[in-house]
């Protein structure tokens, strides 16, 4: 008998589960912007650039091609999620070009996907919109030491390529 009770237990404690989750498990649409923000480290040089890069657009850095394919983020109201979609050539002496990379970066684990080559490394660093009015928008995309004054002592941020 405590066995038939137990089993009509476990449908209503199943439900109520699903019932409490559910608001929580409910999100916000991703917002596409068109700018991808990233930051590439010259291993010879030491320097490090900040750089933007339109959708489905390429940018050269170094000896590297740098398509982003999609940019998305997450409202203010959300948790902090800012993903792209990016595909990465290197130039070759040849004349050709080489795929290096391809696939998802994550500006919130950095060292997570980032290109990483004997020479150069580029990541993620956030997604804009310069459409956008919010200033908390472009706090996350803008790293902060690109709108200070370079601190003496400190590393520099090279100027955008």
């Amino acid at each position: 008998m405590k066995l038939s009770g137990v089993c009509c237990l476990v449908p209503s404690i199943i439900l109520a589960g699903v019932l409490v989750g559910a608001p929580g498990s409910v999100r916000a649409q991703a917002i596409q912007n068109p700018l991808a923000v990233f930051a590439g480290l010259d291993k010879i040089t030491g320097r490090i650039t900040t750089f933007e890069i339109p959708v489905n657009e390429v940018r050269r850095f170094g000896a590297l091609n740098v398509y982003p394919r999609i940019c998305n983020s997450r409202p203010p109201t959300e948790e902090p999620k800012t993903t792209s979609f990016v595909q990465v050539d290197e130039n070759l002496l040849s004349g050709g070009t080489r795929r290096i990379f391809s696939g998802w970066m994550l500006a919130e684990s950095p060292g997570l996907n980032a290109v990483e080559h004997p020479v150069y490394d580029v990541w993620l660093i956030g997604c804009r919109d310069p459409n956008r009015k919010s200033v908390d928008d472009e706090q996350d995309a803008v790293p902060p030491a690109q709108n200070e004054p370079p601190v003496e002592g400190g590393q520099q941020t090279a100027p955008q390529q």
